[in-house]
């Protein structure tokens, strides 16, 4: 999963970081999980994990990875292979009215609609596959882990056949060569563990009351809100057939606007967030160009560390890339980490 932000070249940085100034940790709270590789990783690596975002898509990804008690079986369903089952889907073959297919009728080229996120086969495939593991679970034929497993494996196909530079906020207006692959679910590999991993989709203000040794927090870092730029993506973790807008049929997201994408609120958020931390050591994830400057947050950070405790370990990074060059120069990803006093 393409994911801005996404910490998978760091997951060894922040895990050598926790093992070296934190070793008496053995619980991490990961409030804005995004993809869910920080909480995969510590999983892992043998750490009880709390797994939260605000968008559905997210919470998804890791209730279908790492929040799966076991191996899915699908015993009541009948079927020998649900992942083959669903890449052969054919929509004559299925119960629903094309009149049901969001996608296709929302973000797919017809008569009546411009958009180009997805060519008409892929689209179609999409909503017969995602209405079909809807009336699945509607009739009991799956479990909760066996429907977050296939909505994990139907979103980690979508951005092999998505129209897009990277991000959902907008689309290219030509048919990049991947849009004329087939959609294609696989199975993806779940963490088998003796661990604990708890996966919400709360805002993070409810989530950092919950006990744990250390909060981890990798927020937004500038005013781009994560909410547009993976609008279809939610869209169709929830399939909620919502009122959409504008050129590029945004869903609304007011009501989750972050507030760590404003210049305005963004002091204010992390120290909410630090003070209200039910956790004893504090992680945060932070960048050197973000919104909020390093000096300021580690400023915050040192008014609520105890005395000695806290650390600044920085690493150089690139930008998140997509089709467009960009210029990664001086870019470094930065840790606060300390003990809250």
């Amino acid at each position: 999963m393409r994911y801005i932000g996404s910490k998978r070249l760091l997951v060894d940085f922040i895990g050598e970081a926790i093992a070296v100034h934190a070793p008496d940790v053995r619980s991490v709270s990961d409030v804005f999980a995004g993809s869910g590789v920080v909480s995969g990783y510590l999983l892992n690596n043998g750490y009880d994990t709390i797994s939260n975002d605000i968008l559905y898509f997210s919470y998804v990804l890791s209730r279908g990875t790492h929040g799966i008690h076991g191996k899915p079986r699908f015993e009541n369903l009948g079927i020998k292979d649900p992942v083959e089952y669903l890449n052969n889907l054919k929509a004559e073959d299925c119960p629903f009215s094309p009149a049901e297919f969001f996608i296709t009728n929302n973000y797919s080229p017809s008569d009546t609609c411009s958009r180009m996120y997805f060519q008409p086969k892929n689209a179609v495939k999409i909503d017969i596959i995602r209405l079909t593991i809807e009336q699945w679970k509607r009739r009991d034929l799956i479990n909760d882990d066996e429907y977050y497993y296939l909505l994990a494996a139907l979103l980690h196909a979508i951005p092999y056949v998505a129209n897009i530079t990277g991000v959902y906020a907008a689309y290219l207006k030509h048919w990049d060569k991947r849009t004329y692959n087939d959609l294609t679910l696989t199975h993806h590999s779940i963490i088998e563990v003796e661990r604990n991993c708890a996966c919400y989709n709360q805002d993070y203000r409810e989530i950092i009351q919950l006990p744990a040794d250390m909060l981890y927090a990798d927020p937004p870092y500038n005013e781009r809100d994560y909410s547009p730029n993976y609008h279809i993506l939610e869209t169709i973790a929830r399939y909620d057939y919502p009122q959409i807008s504008g050129l590029t049929g945004l869903r609304p997201y007011s009501e989750i606007k972050s507030p760590f994408c404003s210049k305005r609120t963004v002091t204010e958020a992390f120290e909410n967030l630090i003070s209200g931390a039910n956790a004893r050591h504090i992680m945060i994830s932070y960048n050197n160009e973000s919104l909020l400057p390093s000096a300021t947050l580690e400023e915050l950070c040192r008014a609520y560390a105890a005395e000695d405790s806290f650390r600044l370990l920085t690493r150089p990074y690139r930008r998140y890339k997509n089709k467009i060059p960009n210029n990664s120069v001086g870019l470094e990803e930065e840790l606060f980490l300390f003990v809250k006093k």
